[in-house]
C-alpha cells in the first residue's frame, strides 16, 4: 500500500508555520534552515509509506529446511503517530518457513524499515511485520517481538525515561507452546 506524494515544499511551509505557532522566529539565526533540514529528514523518516513489504520479500531462495530462522536484535527506528516523536529499539522476528523457501536475513531488517518508517505505534508496527511474512513468504510460523524505548513517554507526560514497551505476535504454529518456548529462549538468550 503506498500513500501520496511526498510534498517536500509542504513540509517546510508547516514547519516554518509550527515554528511561529510556538512564538519562535523561523529567520533568526540557527532556525533559518531548519525547515528545510526537516523537509530532507522526514523525507528520510517516513519512507516506508511508499514501500510495499512484496517488494522487500519477493526474492526468495530454495533451502532445505522446515526449521526456525531468526533474526534478533534488528534496531528499529520510527515515529509516534500521537505525538510525531521517535521512539527506538529492537525488533526480533523469527519464522518457520514454507515449501523450504526462506529469504534473505537482511530482507527481515528492511521489512522492519518498511514499516517502521512511517508514523506508527509499536503494536501495529509489530503486527504489520508479522502479517507480512505470512501473507508474503506464507510462513507456516512466525513471530515478532520489538521492545522499544517512546520518547512521547520519556521527555513529556509521565517522564518515565526507563520504561521499555515489549509488544509480540504469533502466528501460524509459532502459536504451539514448545514452539513459542523455543523462540522466547532464542530471543532472550544472552550472548
Amino acid at each position: 500500500m503506498t500513500h501520496g506524494a511526498y510534498d517536500e515544499e509542504g513540509v517546510r511551509h508547516a514547519v516554518r508555520l509550527f515554528l511561529q505557532s510556538i512564538g519562535e522566529d523561523p529567520d533568526r539565526e540557527g532556525l533559518q534552515e531548519t525547515p528545510d533540514r526537516i523537509a530532507r529528514a522526514s523525507r528520510e523518516l517516513f519512507a516506508g509509506l511508499n514501500q510495499n513489504p512484496k517488494d522487500v520479500l519477493a526474492k526468495r531462495f530454495t533451502v532445505d529446511t522446515e526449521e526456525m530462522v531468526l533474526v534478533r536484535d534488528i534496531e528499529l527506528y520510527s515515529v509516534c503517530e500521537h505525538h510525531l516523536l521517535p521512539f527506538h529499539g529492537l525488533a526480533h522476528i523469527g519464522y518457520i518457513p514454507d515449501k523450504n523457501e526462506v529469504v534473505g536475513l537482511s530482507k527481515l531488517a528492511r521489512l522492519v524499515d518498511v514499516y517502521a518508517r512511517r508514523p506508527q505505534v509499536q503494536e501495529r508496527l509489530t503486527h504489520q511485520i508479522a502479517d507480512a511474512l505470512v501473507n508474503e513468504l506464507h510462513a507456516r510460523g512466525v513471530i515478532v517481538v520489538t521492545d522499544c524505548e517512546h520518547l512521547c513517554m520519556s521527555m513529556r507526560g509521565i517522564k518515565k525515561s526507563q520504561a521499555r514497551t515489549i509488544t509480540s505476535a504469533m502466528r501460524g504454529i509459532m502459536r504451539d507452546p514448545a514452539t513459542r518456548a523455543e523462540a522466547m529462549q532464542l530471543i532472550l538468550q544472552t550472548r
